[in-house]
C-alpha cells in the first residue's frame, strides 16, 4: 500500500477534492483550510449520535436523538406574518404522539406523505404536556442508504454560506482519496505499541465518521496524543539544541548591585527577590539561560528585566529588551533610562516610527557597542540591527512572539542568555509542559497596598447609571478606558466598534468632556500622540480597541469599561482590567455583557469574583476549548487543532514523558531520521531544528 506523508497532504490544494470549485474553497478559507490535510485535521466539535432509535414515549425533553413513526396527518401549513412559514404535521408510534414543526422549510409538505414510516432526528421539547420537535431532518425508514438517520454525525464550526452537510460531504470524500493509501505515521512504533495506540489513517476516518462512540474514543485519544508528543518532542529538541551543545556566558557577581537596588523608589517584593536569585544563578553558570518569568498583572516583572540588564552591562556585555508594541516600547524605555542613567548605563530605544537617519545612528552605536542597552519592537529583529556583544536576550508578553522570532534576536549574539516574560499567568503544571523550551519563575505576590479592582457585571439596563459613574470620576480628576472589540462596525458581527463608540459618546453623553481614541489601524504617530495626551490628562476618556491590552500605566486611570466582554477571553479580561488599579485610588472595571449564553454567564462571574489571574487562567482553559491559549494563539507554534490543555492533562503528561525519554537517549534525533522528518513538516518553519 502506497504511503502519503503530511507535505504531500499539505501540496494538495482543497480543489483536488471533489465538489470543491472556486467559491467554496475561498469559504473554506475562512476557516483557514487550503489543502487535503487542513481538511482532513478539521476535527468535529461535537457529534449527533443518530445511532440509536427510542419510542416516542422515552423522548426527554431538550435531549437531542432519533425516533421512528408513522405520518398520521396531513402538513398543515401557516404564514404569521410576511416572510414566514409554520409547517406542522402529527406522528405517532405505538406509544405515543409528537408534532413536528419546521419554520421556513414549505417544502417538507411534498416530502411527507401520510400513513409513511419516517425516521426523525432532532430535540423534543414539552410544551403545555405536549410534546413537539422544531426543525427535525428525516428521511423514509425503508430507505436503503441511511444518510441522515441511524449514524454519529460530526458537527464542525462553521461560516456563513457553509453549512454541515457541505462540509461533511468535503470531509467525506477528502477521506475517499486516502482510503487506498497509508498514511505516514509519526509516532515511533514503540510509542504506539505502549499506549496501543491506533493507526493515523483508521483515527482520522473514525473521529470524523465513527462507527461507535468507543471508535470517537480511541481516535481521539491517538490523535491528542500525536498532537501534544510532537509539540513537546518540537519545544524539547529546541531546548536540547539551544542549551545542551553550546556554552553559556558565565557573569560574574557584581558589586554594584546592592547600590543600584537601595537607588530604586521602592522596595522589591520578597518573590521579585527569589526570582532574581533564580535568574542570577542561571546567569553565572556556564550555561544559556532560557527561562520564563510568569507573574500577575502589576507584580513588578520589568524589575527583573531591569536588574538582568543591569548585571549584565557590568560584565562587559549588550542587552535587548523586545516588546509587542511601540507604546509599550517607550514605557520601558523612559522608567528603565531614569534607573540606569546615574549608574553609567546608555540606554536607546529603536522602533520603526523613527526615521531612517535617527535608525541608522542607534544601529551604528550598537555595532560599535557604544550603547549598552536596546529597547524595542519587531525592529530589534531586522537584518540590519547588529550588536558589538549581546549578552542578554528579553522578550516581554511571550504569547504575542514566537520561538522563531526569539531565536533570530538570539543569533545576533554568541549564546546570549534568554529571558522571556508574560504577564498572562498560566497554572504551574501546564506551564512546565507548554513552555517545555523554557525553565520556569513565578512572581506570586503583588507590591504592597494595591488595592483590589472591584469589577462588575452590568447589561444595557446599567448604561446610564455607568455613564453617571464615569462623569462623576472624571469631575473628580480621574481617567477612563472604554474597550470595544472591533475597530469598525461589522455586519456579521453585533458589537460595539471603537470608532462609532467614540463618536457616539463624544457627540452625545460626554459631548463636554475630552474623549480621545485609539486602535491598531492608526498611525504609530497618531497613536503615539494620543497615548501622550491621555498618560498627560489631557484625555479624559479614552475608546480604544486591545491596543492597550499591554503595558500601558497610567496611575491616574481608575475606571475600565469593556463593551461587549463576552466577546474577548478571560486572560485578556484580566490584562485589559490589569490597566487600572496602579494608583492609591479605588479602581473599577464594568464589563457591559451583551450574552445571555450560560457560558458567558460563567466567565463573568469568574471575573467579578477574582483578582488572581492564576484562578483566571486556571478557568480559562476549562472553559476554552481546544486551538486557542488564552484568547490568543501561540504564536510560533502549531495550533492545537483537537487536544484540550484542561482536560486532556493526563494524555499531555504522557506525551511528554515519551517525548523527554527519545529526547535525552538521542538530543538531536540523529538515530531518529523519520521522526526528525515528520517534526520538521508538522512545525513547519515556525521552529529551527537542526
Amino acid at each position: 500500500m502506497k504511503k502519503i506523508t503530511i507535505n504531500d497532504l499539505k501540496q494538495k490544494s482543497i480543489r483536488y477534492i471533489k465538489g470543491v470549485g472556486e467559491s467554496r474553497e475561498s469559504l473554506f478559507k475562512k476557516l483557514e483550510i487550503h489543502n487535503l490535510f487542513d481538511v482532513l485535521t478539521y476535527y468535529p466539535r461535537e457529534y449527533e449520535d443518530r445511532s440509536s432509535i427510542k419510542n416516542i414515549a422515552d423522548l426527554q425533553n431538550g435531549v437531542p436523538c432519533s425516533f421512528e413513526g408513522t405520518i398520521v396527518s396531513n402538513v398543515s401549513i401557516t404564514r404569521p406574518k410576511r416572510g414566514m412559514t409554520v409547517s406542522r404535521v402529527s406522528i405517532e408510534d405505538s406509544t405515543g404522539k409528537i408534532t413536528a414543526i419546521w419554520f421556513n422549510q414549505p417544502y417538507v409538505k411534498n416530502s411527507l406523505k401520510l400513513g409513511d414510516n419516517y425516521i426523525f432526528f432532532g430535540k423534543a421539547e414539552r410544551k403545555l404536556n405536549k410534546l413537539q420537535i422544531v426543525n427535525p431532518v428525516f428521511e423514509k425508514a425503508s430507505s436503503k442508504d441511511m444518510k441522515k438517520s441511524l449514524k454519529i454525525l460530526p458537527v464542525y464550526s462553521s461560516t456563513k454560506d457553509l453549512g454541515q452537510n457541505i462540509i461533511r460531504s468535503v470531509v467525506y470524500e477528502a477521506i475517499k482519496i486516502i482510503n487506498d493509501i497509508e498514511l505516514e505515521d509519526m509516532i515511533p512504533l514503540s510509542v504506539r505499541d505502549k499506549f496501543k495506540l491506533p493507526d493515523r489513517t483508521y483515527s482520522i476516518k473514525q473521529i470524523h465518521f465513527p462507527a461507535s462512540v468507543r471508535d470517537i474514543e480511541s481516535a481521539r485519544f491517538r490523535l491528542v496524543f500525536e498532537e501534544l508528543f510532537m509539540l513537546q518532542l518540537g519545544l524539547l529538541s529546541y531546548k536540547s539544541l539551544a542549551t545542551d551543545t553550546r556554552v553559556g556566558i558565565k557573569y560574574t557577581h557584581i558589586d554594584q548591585m546592592e547600590d543600584f537596588i537601595k537607588s530604586f523608589p521602592f522596595e522589591l517584593t520578597n518573590a521579585q527577590k527569589k526570582v532574581f536569585v533564580e535568574v542570577e544563578k542561571d546567569m553565572e553558570s556556564s550555561r544559556v539561560m532560557n527561562r520564563l518569568v510568569q507573574g500577575d498583572v502589576g507584580s513588578g516583572k520589568t524589575m527583573i528585566a531591569v536588574l538582568a540588564l543591569f548585571k549584565a552591562v557590568k560584565c562587559g556585555y549588550q542587552g535587548a529588551l523586545m516588546v509587542p508594541t511601540e507604546i509599550l516600547a517607550e514605557q520601558h524605555f523612559k522608567s528603565i533610562k531614569s534607573l540606569f542613567d546615574c549608574f553609567g548605563v546608555s540606554v536607546e530605544l529603536l522602533s520603526s516610527s523613527l526615521t531612517k537617519k535617527q535608525k541608522q545612528l542607534i544601529v551604528e552605536e550598537l555595532k560599535e557597542g557604544k550603547t549598552d542597552v536596546v529597547i524595542g519592537t519587531h525592529a530589534l529583529i531586522e537584518d540590519y540591527v547588529e550588536f558589538k556583544q549581546l549578552g542578554l536576550v528579553i522578550t516581554d508578553e511571550q504569547h504575542r512572539f514566537g520561538v522563531r522570532q526569539r531565536t533570530i534576536l538570539t543569533e545576533k549574539g554568541q549564546n546570549p542568555d534568554v529571558l522571556v516574560m508574560t504577564a498572562t499567568p498560566i497554572p504551574r503544571t501546564l506551564a512546565l509542559i507548554l513552555y517545555g523550551d523554557l525553565d520556569i519563575s513565578i512572581i506570586d505576590e503583588l507590591p504592597p497596598g494595591r488595592k483590589p479592582i472591584k469589577t462588575y457585571s452590568v447589561n444595557e439596563a446599567m448604561r446610564e447609571r455607568i455613564n453617571n459613574f464615569v462623569r462623576e470620576k472624571v469631575n473628580e480628576g480621574r481617567q477612563v478606558y472604554i474597550v470595544c472589540p472591533l475597530v469598525e462596525e461589522s455586519e456579521e458581527i453585533e458589537a460595539k466598534s471603537a470608532v462609532v463608540t467614540a463618536e457616539d459618546i463624544s457627540k452625545s453623553v460626554f459631548r463636554d468632556l475630552n474623549v480621545g481614541i485609539i486602535h491598531g489601524k492608526m498611525k504609530s504617530s497618531e497613536k503615539e500622540a494620543i497615548m501622550k495626551s491621555f498618560v498627560s490628562g489631557e484625555i479624559s476618556i479614552l475608546v480604544s480597541t486591545t491596543i492597550i491590552e499591554v503595558g500601558v500605566n497610567v496611575p491616574n486611570a481608575t475606571v475600565m469599561i469593556i463593551e461587549n466582554a463576552e466577546r474577548f477571553g478571560l486572560a485578556q479580561l484580566h490584562q485589559l482590567r490589569g490597566r487600572v488599579g496602579r494608583g492609591d485610588e479605588q479602581s473599577f472595571c464594568i464589563l457591559f455583557n451583551q450574552s445571555n449564553s450560560k457560558v458567558a454567564k460563567e466567565r463573568m462571574k469568574i471575573m467579578t469574583h477574582s483578582n488572581d489571574g492564576f484562578v483566571i487562567s486556571e478557568k480559562d482553559l476549562e472553559i476554552r476549548g481546544p486551538g486557542e491559549f488564552f484568547g490568543t494563539r501561540q504564536h510560533g507554534l502549531p495550533e492545537l487543532k483537537i487536544a484540550n490543555l484542561y482536560k486532556d492533562m493526563e494524555i499531555l503528561k504522557q506525551a511528554q514523558e515519551s517525548a523527554m525519554e527519545i529526547i535525552q537517549a538521542d538530543p538531536g534525533l540523529m538515530k531518529h531520521n523519520e521522526l526528525k522528518k515528520h517534526l520538521a513538516a508538522y512545525f513547519g518553519d515556525k521552529v529551527t531544528l537542526s
